[in-house]
């Protein structure tokens, strides 16, 4: 008797862990047009569901062409201690990301340069109809 109590709100506690997880979607983020090779921060929005959770988020991109004038995504979030990194905001490091908090800074291409241990992390791009879209966060490959 006290398993046919049990049972149904394990099951309920537990359901989400259970669905299986799918691939993230690709989020519009700004015209293909409005891309350069100096970097530019686009923010965008993505549903997300933690477990019985929804919600909106906000999320930040940095987004360039590279020397050959292929599109790169770069996620803003230091990997030292997870401050907010800006581009070319520091005159001692021109042309660099930089993090406020504790001076870690990357180039343009999101490699560390000092402090952190990792470099930025990396969106997967696309380019469809005039349109650039940003999917999967992973590691840098750029660098």
């Amino acid at each position: 008797m006290a398993a046919g109590i049990f049972v149904p709100m394990l099951r309920f506690a537990v359901d989400p862990v259970l669905q299986p997880k799918k691939a993230s979607d690709w989020i519009k983020v700004v015209e293909e047009s409005k891309v350069t090779n100096e970097p530019q921060s686009f923010t965008f929005q993505i549903h997300q569901i933690d477990g019985w959770y929804e919600s909106d988020a906000e999320l930040v991109a940095w987004i360039s062409k590279d020397s050959s004038g292929k599109l790169f995504a770069l996620n803003p979030t230091c990997k030292h201690l997870g401050c907010t990194v800006n581009w070319n905001d520091n005159p001692a490091y021109k042309n660099q990301y930089f993090c406020p908090c504790h001076g870690a800074h990357y180039t343009q291409d999101g490699k560390n340069l000092a402090v952190a241990p990792k470099p930025l992390d990396e969106y997967s791009v696309k380019v469809e109809n005039g349109f650039v879209y940003v999917g999967q966060l992973h590691a840098n490959t750029r660098v």
